[in-house]
């Protein structure tokens, strides 16, 4: 592979030179497989929770439910033993993050992958062997743990390592990753459910597959330059720079970031930092981000889409063909945000995509809501193909848009003393609301009904209006030069870096007067 070579631009003059060097490519793919494991647990579940055999060996009960007529068509799978198959993953997830933390700033971005890639190993073994309901729950609190430390690293890393102008895309590799992850899913669980009695123990056991390769891709990557800086290991991170970068020229790349290491070993406390005034724009939005992700309910889509569709009328083999379908077009439509997030920018594809969720997902409630009651499914052929493209329509949007930014934006806009911290935090909003969509969306479809669309909607509307305003742009901004070109540029959020600026600058102010009158000056 040629390197292709290029210069940032850092504000003072400064230039940053930087060649699209074969070891960067091959370092984040290996890395962005921790996506693909995310995105194949993602999708497993909902596929295998709508097969017979699975349900006739753990939920005896939502099998009997299925094949009653009398129950309504929304509630069929309302169990919260089921959901909270699909919603341990998120919720041990959510705890491993705190830990993660720790690993990804004091042993680094590589290693806190290497230990993601055996937490998902053990936790493939105990669900391909489950012989009970707790077994099954246990490897799912494993693989949560991996997806915990996984989500905090690998996103790191990416940002770090890529070149400034093409971050934007090497990062979304990840999402990238992800959603190939729910098509290979959805595929495997297309073919399994034809294997009796075992083939839901097969979809669970290929996990191993996504598994092994982030195991192995996190014992061959090297550690980025601002992870071995942060550490100490000054000599290690420029040799580091000069390889990635593909030249000799480093000095004020390697300069800048040993800056920022010095500042950032200044924080002995980085989550009590992240509440620091000037430090508030990044989290706000970063929370924000992973809140608003969550309610546009792409997960319970993509976690339940089998499910969904066999409660919209589809059979049981139309409905895992619908959701290959969507898998399909989510990976594709990853593709779009890849190729154009470096030149259109994060908020004209945030934007796009709230327009285009908001009226598909009004039409799916329309449409559910005049054609699908709750004992008898008026859904024709027709009315039904059209569900599914109004669904495609839907994930495409989030594809290019919320799903790979929602992870881009956050991790690369807070500053090195307070990245991992700041990571920590995105990651555990996102498992949080994530473990809240898994375990209620099957009860909320129950209740709901055909509302359950209009609900989300409703939170896509009041996401768009947050970016237009509240949202600024970060393309092309170098890493570590967010705060002045960034946030004391932004009409809203400029006040806050700028009054707690004020602030430090009046106390040293002060402390110096203090200081000099004590000594006589």
């Amino acid at each position: 592979m040629p390197a292709g070579g290029f210069s940032v631009s850092a504000p003072a003059g400064v230039e940053f030179e930087a060649k699209i060097t074969p070891i960067v490519i091959i370092s984040c793919i290996m890395a962005a497989t921790g996506g693909l494991m995310f995105g194949y647990d993602v999708g497993i579940s909902g596929g295998v929770t709508s097969m017979d055999d699975f349900l006739i060996e753990f939920f005896p009960t939502v099998y009997r439910k299925k094949h009653e007529d009398k129950e309504s068509n929304y509630c069929k799978y309302d169990n919260q033993g089921l959901q909270l198959f699909t919603s341990s993953l998120y919720l041990a997830g959510l705890t491993a993050t705190f830990f993660a933390s720790y690993t990804t700033r004091n042993l680094g971005r590589r290693l806190t992958m290497l230990i993601a890639g055996v937490f998902f190993i053990i936790g493939v073994i105990f669900n391909g062997a489950a012989q009970n309901l707790a077994m099954l729950i246990v490897g799912r609190i494993l693989l949560g743990c991996g997806v915990g430390f996984a989500n905090q690293a690998v996103p790191l890393f990416l940002s770090e390592i890529a070149p400034t102008r093409i971050r934007g895309g090497l990062n979304i590799l990840f999402q990238l990753n992800v959603t190939i992850g729910i098509l290979f899913a959805n595929l495997i669980n297309y073919g399994t459910s034809k294997i009796h009695p075992w083939g839901w123990r097969l979809s669970l056991s290929l996990a191993g597959i996504p598994a092994l390769l982030l195991t192995l891709g996190a014992l061959f990557v090297t550690d980025t330059p601002n992870s071995l800086i942060e550490r100490g290991h000054l000599e290690e991170g420029k040799r580091v720079l000069k390889k990635i970068r593909g030249t000799e020229n480093v000095d004020p790349e390697f300069n800048e970031i040993v800056e920022a290491s010095r500042i950032a070993h200044e924080v002995k406390h980085p989550f009590r930092n992240l509440l620091l005034r000037r430090n508030r724009p990044q989290l706000v939005i970063a929370v924000l981000l992973q809140i608003f992700q969550q309610f546009t309910g792409i997960n319970a889509i993509m976690f339940y889409a089998p499910v969904l569709f066999n409660t919209l009328g589809f059979k049981s083999d139309a409905s895992l063909y619908s959701a290959v379908i969507t898998g399909a077009v989510n990976v594709l439509s990853t593709l779009v945000s890849v190729y154009s997030v470096d030149k259109v920018g994060r908020r004209l594809l945030l934007l796009e995509a709230g327009v285009q969720m908001f009226f598909s997902q009004a039409i799916i409630a329309v449409i559910l809501g005049i054609k699908v009651t709750d004992h008898s499914d008026n859904l024709s052929h027709g009315w039904a193909i059209i569900v599914v493209v109004l669904v495609c329509t839907f994930v495409s949007s989030f594809a290019w848009s919320w799903g790979p930014l929602g992870w881009l934006i956050p991790s690369e806009t807070f500053p090195l003393e307070t990245r991992s911290a700041g990571q920590s935090v995105t990651v555990c909003v996102n498992l949080l609301f994530t473990f809240v969509i898994a375990q209620a969306f099957l009860s909320m479809l129950c209740h709901m009904k055909y509302g359950i669309f209009a609900f989300f909607s409703g939170w896509v509307l009041i996401m768009s209006v947050f970016v237009l305003f509240l949202l600024p742009e970060t393309k092309n901004v170098p890493i570590e030069e967010m705060t002045e070109r960034v946030w004391k540029q932004h009409w809203f959020w400029k006040r806050f870096v700028d009054d707690d600026e004020h602030t430090l600058n009046g106390d040293a102010e002060k402390n110096g007067k203090i200081s000099n009158g004590k000594h006589g000056v």
